[in-house]
């Protein structure tokens, strides 16, 4: 693996920081199954949508939902 700093000039504590940064991700895509898709992000995951429970408005609620300007 090569890795060129085309701009700046890092400090060797910043290129380690990088280099870590890569390593760790090459090393979690190597150990990843073909075809297996990474950790779901939240925001993505329908179930998070689905599991919410709605709630049943009461007979009072429909006045209480318009705020005049």
């Amino acid at each position: 693996m090569n890795i060129k700093v085309v701009r700046g000039n890092p400090t060797p504590e910043e290129l380690a920081a990088a280099l870590a940064v890569v390593r760790a991700r090459a090393a979690v895509a190597a150990t990843t199954p073909p075809g297996a898709s990474g950790p779901r992000d939240a925001w993505s995951d329908p179930g998070r949508i689905a599991a919410r429970h709605v709630p049943n408005p009461g007979p009072a609620s429909w006045t209480r939902t318009y705020w005049p300007a």
